[in-house]
């Protein structure tokens, strides 16, 4: 089958280090990749993941009255000097 890729700048450098790696030509590591990607993407994965948790910290509380200006926190977190 023939058909037009426009390739991403970072997978046309990973076809080409692949390509060179290998002594291959452009078709066989475009075709290569594919099948293993393919691949990867039909076999589910071993084991699944845990969600990511999130531990809570108290920083203590809020030494400025709004986190909307920023000039006024770095006055309270660094002093005057700052600037």
């Amino acid at each position: 089958m023939r058909t037009t890729l426009t390739l991403d700048p970072d997978v046309a450098a990973g076809l080409e280090r692949l390509r060179e790696a290998r002594g291959l030509s452009l078709k066989a590591a475009v075709n290569e990749a594919l099948r293993h990607g393919l691949g990867a993407l039909e076999t589910p994965s071993a084991e699944p993941r845990s969600p990511y948790r999130i531990r809570p910290w108290s920083a203590g509380r809020l030494l400025v009255e709004s986190v909307d200006d920023v000039a006024e926190a770095l006055v309270v977190a660094e002093g005057e000097a700052f600037r």
